[in-house]
């Protein structure tokens, strides 16, 4: 079968209604990646979200437009990979927790210095680190090089809950993962 890219426009949605829609969809930067298994949603009128605030340099990104790349630092360490969503001006995201590692397995070990697949991709400090993406990809179009979002061929069945490592608005359930996943960052 034919791997068809997603177009900006399936990121053109509300970050709740892309979320679980990104569960399944393949994700290669460079040819290196795998099918998406955990994600989290986040809006700009709830306080975990990075846009709460309003629009600052380092979150210039998530206003839009949708179908780019939200690409931060967290904790000064790791590099986090968000898909922008909804329209300009609008600063919904998703934040890309984890993957099923398929593609370019030689790549991501030598990147993460780690042998077992489990735990290549399976936390978004380790997916930015095993698909090399750095604030470099901050702002790039997630549809074209070096991206690549491939739809997914069959619907998933997939799990909710509580997002994770957060303390503000840390009730609102806005995770989705591939319901018995091994390779999410922690269960459902």
């Amino acid at each position: 079968m034919r791997e068809k890219p997603l177009s900006r426009d399936f990121f053109a949605r509300p970050a709740r209604e892309v979320a679980p829609d990104l569960i399944g969809v393949t994700l290669l930067v460079d040819g290196v990646g795998g099918p998406i298994v955990e994600v989290e949603a986040y809006q700009q009128d709830e306080p975990a979200s990075h846009a709460y605030p309003g629009p600052t340099k380092r979150n210039a990104a998530m206003f839009g437009p949708p179908g780019r790349a939200y690409v931060y630092r967290s904790y000064g360490i790791h590099w986090c990979l968000n898909v922008v969503c909804l329209a300009p001006g609008r600063a919904d995201a998703v934040l890309l927790r984890a993957l099923e590692p398929t593609r370019g397995l030689d790549a991501m070990r030598a990147r993460r210095g780690v042998e077992p697949e489990r735990a290549l991709c399976s936390g978004p400090g380790k997916l930015c680190e095993a698909l090399a993406v750095t604030g470099a990809y901050d702002g790039l179009p997630l549809d074209e090089p070096p991206f690549a979002f491939l739809a997914r061929e069959t619907e998933p069945e997939i799990a909710v809950g509580r997002r994770i490592g957060i303390t503000k608005a840390a009730e609102l359930e806005w995770r989705y993962g591939l319901a018995g996943s091994r390779f999410l960052s922690r269960r459902f």
